[in-house]
């Protein structure tokens, strides 16, 4: 039985104009919400570092580094309609040490919420340990992207298995054009594309992607790297430019202008799946071990492409069963020994396509939404506020 009562659900998160990739994940995910009836439509508190151009949507604001904020946030909820809270987590979004006040808030809020976590760390500090551990506690639902994260949750942050629910990062769906067309507008006709996208910091380990670069550029001269986006403003904000400035001077140095372009802006949405459709290969060529999601891999599976990557655990699990390949950590040779096996053997290319855009399917908004809806329907049904449904 489908219960016609209607929900009032809101989101705890960064959120647009804030350009911040779990802002986008939020206003994604709520703009789904909306074409769900059983929700009126959803609201959000927005975490500000400064003051933000915020839509009608954000009906609350949380000051990051304000303490008292997230005890008077948890006040104006409780005192609210709102029935259930949506906390995404990410450590470097609350104030504190390891984003510790969102535990403030937590610790005073009177209805139920659900975490998502957005970064799970194998070997965390105390502190980060402690917060996560908390939020399992507290939360009647610990939300991961990733299924090889489960044992960690339950090993190292002591979660209860039976509050871990697994939901893929959404990815947008939009009809484009066809690749070489993309390409023609884009000024890449004839060329064999390879991209990453994304917030420019250190962690990314472009420069391995652009030493792969020139290794496969000898052999293959065609080849171009688009590596489309601007600097984190976090890094921005603490080192400038160095580090972009520094992939630049890379690119300088190894004679390989024609085969690298630099696109530096935030790209909307349409901008990055039109990148995504002309790519032949994505690349993710991460140096952090622990990256339990990336957003931007997400994407490229969701939209078929073949992907190389480091072997970091998101990596892992969604290029198993032939969806990808794998290179080492810190292997500008690795990385280009398979771009190249790619490029030389496109009958494989073809295959892999097809395994990875039959997962990507499945990451489509509007089912990671249903998703998300029957597990809040669910929450509220176990604490009396709503009868039990099925979507």
């Amino acid at each position: 039985m489908i219960s016609n009562e209607i929900k009032n659900i809101a989101f705890l998160s960064t959120y647009p104009s804030k350009e911040c990739g779990i802002a986008t994940f939020t206003q994604d995910l709520v703009r789904e919400f909306d074409k769900i009836e059983l929700f009126n439509e959803t609201k959000v508190i927005a975490v500000s570092d400064k003051a933000y151009n915020y839509s009608d949507r954000v009906i609350m604001e949380l000051c990051q580094h304000d303490r008292d904020s997230y005890r008077k946030i948890a006040d104006a909820i409780n005192n609210s309609p709102i029935e259930l809270l949506m906390i995404e987590h990410e450590y470097g979004i609350y104030g504190g040490e390891s984003g510790e006040y969102i535990l403030d808030l937590i610790d005073n809020l009177q209805i139920p919420f659900v975490t998502t976590l957005h970064t799970i760390l194998q070997a965390p500090t105390k502190k980060q340990r402690e917060i996560i551990r908390r939020l399992g506690e507290k939360s009647e639902k610990i939300i991961t992207m990733a299924k090889n994260t489960i044992p960690i949750l339950q090993s190292v942050y002591n979660i209860d298995p039976y509050k871990i629910e697994v939901i893929h990062h959404g990815v947008p769906s939009r009809k484009t054009r066809s690749r070489e067309k993309l390409k023609e507008k884009y000024g890449l006709s004839g060329r064999s594309v390879v991209s990453t996208f994304g917030l420019l910091s250190p962690g990314k380990g472009l420069e391995y992607g652009i030493e792969a670069i020139a290794d496969v550029a000898r052999d293959h001269k065609g080849v171009m790297y688009l590596i489309l986006g601007q600097t984190h403003p976090g890094v921005r904000k603490q080192y400038g430019e160095a580090y972009r400035e520094k992939l630049v001077g890379m690119v300088e140095k190894l004679g390989i202008k024609d085969h690298v372009r630099f696109v530096d802006k935030y790209l909307s949405k349409d901008e990055i799946i039109h990148y995504l459709q002309l790519s032949d290969i994505y690349m993710t060529p991460y140096i952090e071990k622990d990256q339990a999601v990336s957003g931007t891999l997400a994407y490229a599976a969701g939209y078929g492409r073949v992907i190389v990557s480091t072997p970091y655990g998101y990596a892992k699990e969604m290029l198993s069963g032939g969806r990808g390949l794998l290179a080492e950590f810190c292997d500008s040779a690795s990385l280009a020994a398979h771009i190249r096996y790619i490029l030389d053997n496109p009958e494989e290319k073809e295959k892999m396509e097809k395994r990875t855009l039959s997962v990507g399917k499945t990451m489509m908004w509007k089912n990671v939404a249903n998703h998300y809806a029957k597990l809040f329907t669910d929450v509220l049904g176990k604490s009396g506020i709503a009868e039990s449904m099925v979507i």
